[in-house]
């Protein structure tokens, strides 16, 4: 939906996978931390094997969090920066933890997917089925995953706006398409963000001039 409208996407769960390739720091710093027993034949992390391990032991959980953590928010910056020299007036983060790791409070706006848990096709259930699908795993385990996450009924509360997922497709659309135009910036407004940064920076290589002396 997203991309019908020209609006750039920003892949949190892409960017997390990318940074642990082989030979990245972030791979480097897992397999220090976990060892090699949890690398595939061909060097590539055994995604499974680590989600068994962290899942299942919080310490570890943190210990891997902060090998990854701080790559995947220098990669999401630098994607959010591109966009700003490009010159895009919205972009929009698709960051599963995005509460959790308190990038939530950088946002100009949170918009969070929710299903009335009445019906069959509720929040957790979407959740489940997703992980199990995505990651080839059982239900205990997605289970396991889900349960380190804030649950989405306490996220909503962190939201700016609240799309229900629990009725057909054309509506779920409605909802985003209509919440997408509301947080489009006026032309004017867009300008002045666009030259904020670069003012500002200009203004401080001046001022640092006028104090050497230059």
């Amino acid at each position: 939906m997203i991309e019908q409208l020209n609006i750039p996407l920003i892949d949190a769960d892409k960017l997390a996978r990318e940074v642990v390739e082989p030979g990245k720091p972030a791979y480097k710093q897992i397999v220090k931390k976990f060892s090699r027993d949890i690398l595939l034949e061909d060097g590539t992390i055994d995604r499974v094997k680590l989600a068994n391990i962290i899942f299942t032991d919080e310490t570890k959980r943190k210990i891997l969090n902060k090998c990854t953590h701080p790559y995947i928010q220098r990669a999401i910056l630098k994607s959010l920066c591109w966009h700003w020299v490009k010159g895009e007036r919205v972009t929009v983060l698709d960051v599963p933890l995005l509460i959790e790791s308190g990038l939530y409070k950088y946002m100009s706006a949170v918009i969070v997917i929710y299903c009335d848990p009445r019906y069959p096709r509720s929040s957790e259930n979407l959740q489940l089925g997703r992980l199990m699908r995505r990651d080839g795993i059982s239900e205990h385990a997605a289970r396991q995953r889900m349960a380190a996450q804030i649950p989405l009924k306490e996220k909503v509360s962190f939201a700016d706006y609240i799309i229900d997922n629990s009725g057909e497709f054309e509506e779920t659309e409605r909802q985003v398409f209509q919440i997408m135009n509301k947080v489009q910036p006026k032309w004017w407004n867009w300008l002045l963000t666009w030259l904020g940064p670069p003012a500002l920076a200009t203004a401080a290589l001046v001022t640092a001039a006028q104090s050497n002396g230059l």
